[in-house]
């Protein structure tokens, strides 16, 4: 079975529900350029993942070799999904790959996708049809096939069109295009809008009237992926471009977590117009095979408290755990406290309602508000976190005559990131945000980037609280905002205030 499944405009979360479905069920992904390559993360761990680029160079494909991929594969008993850019039936070649599927007897599905003229003007205030100025949208090839003798595009149609006209595929073609509708009778002070990389933080728009619209993009640089708008909709109304709106919007933020804090963190930036740069500084490893945590999975009934500090910690007990065939009955005679909402929220998902959250969100406030919402005088209290976490937690509880017990369930240990291209891009300024969530993300970033290039840029510097502000100072790194909630979200909050000024 094959599926022609389209991939969307660009950001990853705006494909369909049932592209998405697919994609995770799928035996062997074939996918084109210009599929957000976060889509494949939904892939399965053992599906065959083939990119298929049909741009030229090294490493490009003919749409006749994708076509015999696409059927080799499909008989081969496989579960294959074709993923194209934007809808695959918008100048998307599907008709030659739906008609080959066809004639190899292969049973095939045809998924729908939002294209990317309907993307890039929703992004940008840019409303393709109104009823004062447009009742009509027509969408045209900006490259006909190569050695095509009889051409579809009637530029006196065209120049006469009453209505918007969307271009796909025409950076290349900009000049012969605009030639051709004035050459036709179309007015040279048309508006024109070119919008590239629609719907993802790297979106750009320019405009100029058709006359000056080459002279425009060349000075501008603006490259492919790109779509062409003509006609009075490209002057937009900034009003309704929301998106480029977006506080974060052009604002490039740089994650410095382990591999999936940086993929949750990148995703957070996305959905607030911002373009996240993901910087592993380190890699979470798990304690749980230590002799000291098997022993207190047998104790646990004799504790009156066990708090987590993270998700992490949250995460890594339970996987733990449930290789043992255990699973939150373990706690069913044990009182739970959690650092934040978060790590709340986790523990929620094991089933488990935490009976204490304070309102602030470090190691010493939740133990003195733990110790005046509960007398632990001569109790037994269990701390689950990491390694390298500070003893501020341990010393307030001790102060208040607990008896405390603290397990290492993970550590962190250095990842080494592309240290090299973030410092290339720190020194060129396209940088405009580093992030650090915890102290080890600050050991481990300036273990790799030097302090010199951070300290020469324009970079900021954010914090995710005083413990991970105490880490940079020894470093010698300014700090130039500390989040007021000691959350990412937070963290994210206090940039998007900064950036509003």
């Amino acid at each position: 079975m094959a599926y022609l499944v389209g991939a969307g405009p660009g950001r990853a979360d705006l494909i369909t529900l049932r592209g998405a479905e697919l994609i995770k069920s799928a035996d062997c992904l074939i996918v084109d350029k210009l599929a957000n390559p976060a889509l494949l993360e939904m892939a399965r761990q053992d599906a065959e993942i083939l990119h298929v680029p049909k741009r030229i160079g090294p490493g490009s494909y003919t749409q006749d070799q994708i076509n015999r991929i696409l059927v080799e594969k499909a008989l081969a008993g496989k579960r294959v999904v074709r993923l194209k850019g934007g809808d695959p039936c918008i100048f998307g070649r599907c008709t030659e790959e739906a008609a080959l599927l066809n004639e190899a007897g292969v049973d095939f599905e045809i998924v729908p996708g939002i294209t990317a003229a309907i993307a890039a003007a929703e992004y940008t205030g840019i409303m393709l049809t109104d009823r004062r100025y447009s009742s009509q949208v027509a969408f045209i090839t900006g490259r006909e096939a190569e050695g095509k003798e009889d051409r579809n595009i009637d530029w006196g149609v065209l120049a006469h069109f009453p209505g918007t006209l969307v271009f796909y595929m025409g950076i290349g073609t900009l000049p012969t295009i605009s030639e051709q509708l004035m050459a036709h009778g179309r007015s040279a002070d048309t508006p024109v809008a070119l919008v590239a990389n629609a719907t993802l933080p790297t979106q750009k728009v320019v405009r100029a009237p058709l006359s000056q619209i080459v002279e425009t993009c060349g000075r501008e640089q603006i490259g492919p992926p790109a779509l062409i708008i003509v006609g009075p909709a490209a002057q937009g109304e900034a009003g309704l471009n929301w998106f480029m709106r977006k506080p974060l919007f052009g604002r490039t933020v740089v994650a410095t977590r382990d591999a999936a804090g940086n993929a949750e963190m990148a995703r957070k930036i996305v959905l607030r117009g911002g373009n996240p740069v993901e910087f592993t500084t380190m890699v979470l490893q798990p304690l749980t095979n230590r002799n000291e945590f098997l022993q207190i999975l047998t104790e646990l009934a004799g504790y009156d408290w066990v708090i987590f500090t993270s998700p992490n910690g949250v995460d890594i007990f339970f996987e733990a755990i449930g290789a043992f065939g255990k699973d939150a009955r373990v706690f069913a005679s044990v009182r739970l406290a959690t650092l934040g909402t978060k790590t709340a929220e986790r523990l929620a998902q094991y089933g488990i309602k935490a009976d204490f959250v304070p309102t602030v969100f470090t190691g010493r406030d939740l133990g003195l508000q733990l110790l005046s919402y509960a007398n632990l005088k001569d109790k037994k209290v269990l701390l689950l976190r990491s390694e390298l976490a500070s003893d501020e937690l341990v010393e307030v509880l001790r102060q208040g005559e607990a008896q405390v017990r603290d397990v290492s369930l993970y550590t962190a240990v250095l990842q080494e990131g592309k240290a090299t291209a973030l410092e290339e891009q720190i020194q060129q300024g396209r940088i405009h945000w580093l992030t650090f969530a915890s102290p080890s993300a600050v050991r481990g970033f300036f273990q790799q980037v030097r302090l010199s290039v951070v300290h020469a840029s324009t970079v900021k510097v954010a914090s995710i609280g005083p413990v991970t502000s105490r880490e940079l100072i020894p470093l010698g790194g300014r700090i130039d905002l500390e989040a007021a909630e000691h959350t990412v979200d937070g963290l994210l909050d206090a940039i998007e205030s900064a950036e509003r000024g």
